[in-house]
C-alpha cells in the first residue's frame, strides 16, 4: 500500500515512487500544480521542484488515468433519500473517478439550462470529481417534445452528451430530430434501448429461467431492435449516437455490423452485465433486478468479446442507488437499478483482466480514454504524460476485498456484489492534481475557485 511519509508538506505535490504505469515499466510520476511535472526512472528527491512534494511509495501499484463514468446517477435534485451528489461523488473517488456524467433523470428533470447548471454547481461545490450533467432529450422525459439541447449545450455545463436513461427515446421521428439538433454543437444522443411495447409489465429476462419462475419475460429483441433502428437513423443523418448498458449478444453483432459501415455509434457495457446472469433470479432478490435485465451465459460472454475486440466502447457503471423500502421488498414491487461506482474497478479487472481478454492499457482505454472522447471531457482521459492533467488513479491489482455495501460512501446499499471477494483496490485518486483519495481513503475534495462555483447562468458575470 502507497504510504505518506511524515515530513509531507501541505504543498500539493506529490511524488509518486515507482508505479507500473498502464500495468508497464515502474517509473516515478511527479505532480505538481495540477498537471503532470515529471516522469521517468528514480526523479531526484532533492531536486528543485520535488524537495517539497509529499512521496507516495507506490511500487507494486499500477498508475491510470483518472476513469471516468459515462453513466451515473446522482439523483440529486430532488432525490436526496436516494443519492446526493457529495455522497455519489465521495463514492466515484473510492471507486478511482475523476469524472463523472450525471444522468438527467432528477426531480425536476434536467431538461433546462437551470437544472444543468445547478447539478455543475452541485458537484463543483462537493469537489471530488467532475461532475459532467446529462441533458434529456425529450421535456420531462416524456418523449413528446425535444428539451431545450442547445440552451443546455450553451450554458456553464457545456453539456455535450442528452439521454432519457430509464427511458427510451421510442418516437423515431422524435428521435431523428434530437440526433440532427445535436450535430450542430458536436452532441451525441445517449439511447436506453428498450421498445416500451415489447417489455410492458416485464421483470426479468425471457429465456428459460423466467419461464421457470412464471416472471414476465423482457425479450432481447426490445433492445437490439431499437438499436437496428437508431444505427440507421444515426447513418441516415451522420449524427453520433451512444448505446446505453448493452445487455445482448445480437446487440454486439448489431453495433459491429454498423461500425463496419461507418456508423459514428458507440456503445457501453456495464459491470453488472459482464458477470451476473438472470440465474441469480432465481434467489428472489431484487438487489439483481436491473434495466436492462441481467442476461444469459452466453450474452455475457458475447458482452465480453465485444469489450475486448473494441465493438463495445466503454464501461460505464449505470450507478443507480435507491433508498432500502424500494429493494427490500417483493421482487414485483423493487425499483430496478444496482450500485457500481466503487466496485466498478474490481468487477473489470475480475472479468477481463485476469480471464486474459484485456490488459491494463485496455482498461484504461475503456473506463477513460473513450468516455471523456464520447462526453468531449478534454481534460480527461489524458495520457500520463508530462504537461498534461493530473487526473490519476493508482491501483493495487493484488489487493482482495469482501463488498460490504453498508460501508461504502454511496447511500445506495443495493450491490449485488454484496458479499463477493473481490480483487484489486483503489489506493490513491489525484483530480486536478489533488489527492481526494489516499491510503483507499478519502482526503479532502478539490477546492474550485470561488467565480468558479458561483458564477451565474451562461452569459452573465
Amino acid at each position: 500500500m502507497a504510504e505518506q511519509q511524515q515530513n509531507a508538506s501541505n504543498s500539493g505535490a506529490y511524488l509518486i515512487r515507482g508505479a507500473a504505469i498502464l500495468g508497464g515499466a515502474a517509473e516515478d510520476l511527479l505532480i505538481r500544480d495540477g498537471l503532470i511535472a515529471g516522469r521517468g526512472q528514480d526523479l531526484d528527491a532533492e531536486g528543485a521542484g520535488v524537495r517539497d512534494a509529499t512521496v507516495i511509495d507506490a511500487r507494486g501499484l499500477i498508475a491510470l488515468p483518472g476513469m471516468v463514468d459515462i453513466h451515473t446517477h446522482l439523483r440529486e435534485p430532488g432525490r436526496e433519500d436516494a443519492e446526493t451528489v457529495e455522497t455519489g461523488t465521495r463514492a466515484a473517488a473510492l471507486g478511482g473517478y475523476t469524472a463523472v456524467h450525471a444522468m438527467a433523470n432528477s426531480t425536476p428533470v434536467a431538461d433546462t439550462a437551470g437544472v444543468v447548471e445547478q447539478v455543475l454547481t452541485l458537484g463543483r461545490t462537493a469537489g471530488w470529481v467532475d461532475v459532467r450533467p446529462v441533458g434529456a432529450v425529450t421535456v420531462g422525459l416524456a418523449g413528446e417534445q425535444l428539451a431545450e439541447l442547445g440552451a443546455m449545450a450553451d450554458s456553464r455545463a457545456h453539456v455535450r452528451v442528452f439521454s432519457d436513461d430509464g427511458i427510451c427515446v421510442s418516437d423515431p421521428v422524435l428521435m431523428r430530430r434530437a440526433l440532427e439538433y445535436v450535430k450542430a454543437f458536436d452532441g451525441v444522443v445517449a439511447q436506453h434501448a428498450q421498445e416500451p411495447r415489447l417489455t410492458a409489465g416485464a421483470q426479468m429476462n425471457e429465456g428459460e429461467v423466467s419461464a421457470v419462475l412464471g416472471l414476465a419475460g423482457w425479450p432481447a429483441v426490445a433492445e437490439e431492435s431499437i438499436i437496428a433502428r437508431d444505427v440507421l437513423l444515426a447513418q441516415h443523418v451522420g449524427s453520433r449516437l451512444h448505446v446505453c448498458h448493452v445487455s445482448t449478444a445480437g446487440s454486439v453483432e448489431i453495433i459491429r455490423w454498423a461500425k463496419s459501415r461507418g456508423v459514428d455509434v458507440t456503445a457501453e457495457v456495464t459491470p453488472h452485465h459482464l458477470w451476473l446472469t438472470d440465474d441469480l433470479a432465481r434467489s428472489y432478490d431484487p438487489v439483481y433486478k436491473v434495466n436492462p435485465p441481467l442476461r444469459t451465459d452466453a450474452d455475457v460472454q458475447a458482452l465480453r468479446a465485444g469489450l475486448a475486440d473494441g465493438t463495445i466502447d466503454v464501461v460505464g457503471t449505470d450507478h443507480a442507488p435507491h433508498p432500502s423500502e424500494h429493494k427490500e421488498c417483493e421482487w414485483a414491487q423493487a425499483a430496478m437499478g444496482m450500485t457500481g461506482l466503487e466496485t466498478a474497478l474490481s468487477v473489470v479487472q475480475h472479468t477481463m483482466i485476469e480471464t486474459g481478454l484485456m490488459g491494463w492499457a485496455d482498461f484504461a482505454r475503456v473506463t477513460s480514454t473513450a468516455p471523456a472522447a464520447i462526453g468531449r471531457v478534454p481534460d480527461q482521459g489524458r495520457p500520463l504524460e508530462v504537461g498534461e492533467p493530473a487526473n490519476v488513479t493508482l491501483v493495487d491489482p493484488a489487493a482482495r476485498w469482501t463488498v460490504d455495501p453498508s460501508k461504502m460512501a454511496t447511500m445506495g446499499r443495493n450491490s449485488p456484489f454484496a458479499g463477493r471477494e473481490l480483487p484489486g483496490q483503489v489506493v490513491a485518486t489525484f483530480f486536478k492534481g489533488h489527492a481526494t483519495v489516499l491510503n483507499g481513503e478519502l482526503n479532502t475534495p478539490y477546492r474550485y475557485p470561488a467565480d468558479a462555483v458561483d458564477a451565474g447562468p451562461a452569459g452573465r458575470p
